[in-house]
């Protein structure tokens, strides 16, 4: 690897080893074993290398979270036991990428305060929106379209909303079965709009 990619490779290692409002440029240095002057060289800012290196690391994320998945979709034909099976997996992932979860809480806290961070949030949004669309129904690809990103905007809630009660109380967070359960009760309690024939 070359310096660029040693700096981006320990920057990925800060943020889940100390976290994305506690690393220090010295440490991503010290992490990739390449000099401080080389981030302004190649990233410009410690913050430039930082948000490249969490979306990045989200994206790798990504990857095991498909796995989990592809795991679920081996595992039953019921629409149901998959729904649960797959929401079981996605807690498997926060163990092993639990400090990248805390990472993007951080960053995600600190937006208001660093628009360049807020941009590029906002950049990846809609690809990571029918990005789960797509996974959480077992697809290769969904359409870009309103229905699909509705779909993601929903998942990603979810995702967000699991991610942070694992955080605070692992032992408390839903199960697959829970997350199905609420799913039901919430669907059962909106009215449904019934059209004229």
């Amino acid at each position: 690897m070359g310096n660029r990619e040693d700096l981006l490779a320990g920057a990925k290692r800060c943020l889940y080893e100390k976290g994305y409002g506690r690393t220090t440029a010295r440490d991503i240095a010290s992490a990739s074993g390449v000099s401080l002057a080389a981030i302004g060289y190649h990233f410009g800012s410690k913050e430039s290398l930082l948000n490249l290196a969490l979306i990045e690391a989200v994206g790798e994320w990504g990857g095991a979270l498909a796995a989990a998945v592809a795991r679920a979709d081996g595992g039953t034909d019921d629409p149901e036991e998959r729904f649960v099976a797959v929401w079981d997996g996605v807690l498997e992932t926060f163990v092993e990428h639990r400090g990248l979860w805390a990472a993007q809480f951080e960053a995600i806290a600190q937006v208001e305060h660093a628009p360049e961070l807020k941009e590029q949030l906002a950049a990846v949004q809609k690809e990571g929106r029918l990005g789960l669309a797509a996974l959480f129904q077992g697809l290769p690809a969904v359409p870009d379209n309103e229905t699909e990103l509705a779909r993601g905007m929903f998942y990603q809630a979810l995702l967000a909303g699991l991610a942070a009660q694992w955080l605070a109380a692992p032992e408390l967070a839903p199960t697959g079965r829970d997350v199905l359960r609420g799913l039901r009760l919430v669907g059962d309690s909106v009215p449904r709009t019934v059209t004229a024939a």
